[in-house]
């Protein structure tokens, strides 16, 4: 399987604090990633790397074979890194059609192919970014960053508060996305069970290094990093 993403000896953080130090891992075309780890041990800040976003101080990240560690956030966009970030950042004043529409790409993931996936967005198209509950609001964050037509959607904790017949609906669609339709993602995620069923491999974190990399299935049938790392076990 050819690399979309390579990771290279990656070390960053916020303005002179490092919190990254020396993550390397590979991303296929049409893999998914679950980024495991408790809180406040630099998972968002591997995303918001991924995006731009942080201070890089050494490595180097490629893209379909291509550096972007030192491009623009819209650079790496306009390339094909969606994302979604833990606070949403929808577009409150505007209309569910109209968020999805003010960044949309050409490509195959089409308005009516998003309200296809979230048909709760196509009952509410018409409302107000600020009028939707926060699952809905999730929905249309996701929504949005498909309509940008990614080659690697970035998801930051996409369950987190949620009720649970809410999370059902997005692991749903989320099982559709990574399995049907084989988009390469990487999820950040604390509740390693709801995850590592539908990710091909998944890697944790601690204190800003990778300390375990595996198959999903592998750290399912062997939880004994999830309880030594996160203390849980991924039954």
């Amino acid at each position: 399987m050819a690399d979309l993403l390579s990771v290279e000896n990656l070390s960053a953080g916020y303005g002179r604090a490092v919190v990254l130090s020396d993550v390397a891992f590979r991303l296929g075309e049409g893999e998914a990633l679950a980024v495991l780890g408790r809180n406040g041990v630099g998972k968002t800040t591997l995303l918001d790397t991924l995006v731009g976003v942080t201070r890089r101080f050494t490595g180097s990240i490629a893209l379909g074979g291509r550096e972007v560690g030192t491009l623009a956030p819209e650079t790496r966009a306009g390339l094909g890194v969606g994302w979604v970030p833990q606070e949403r950042n929808i577009f409150r004043s505007l209309s569910v059609q109209e968020n999805l529409t003010a960044v949309a790409r050409p490509g195959p993931w089409t308005l009516d192919r998003v309200f296809r996936l979230f048909p709760r967005l196509k009952e509410r198209r018409q409302q107000s970014g600020a009028s939707l509950s926060g699952g809905e609001q999730q929905m249309l964050a996701i929504g949005r960053a498909l309509a940008t037509n990614p080659r690697l959607l970035l998801l930051d904790e996409p369950t987190e508060g949620l009720a649970p017949i809410i999370v059902q609906e997005l692991l749903a669609a989320l099982t559709r996305l990574l399995r049907e339709e084989k988009l390469a993602a990487i999820i950040v995620e604390q509740h390693a069970q709801k995850i590592l069923p539908i990710t091909d491999r998944a890697l944790i974190l601690e204190r800003g290094r990778i300390v375990h990399q595996s198959d999903s299935a592998a750290l399912l049938a062997d939880p004994m990093p999830l309880e030594r790392f996160l203390g849980v076990t991924g039954r």
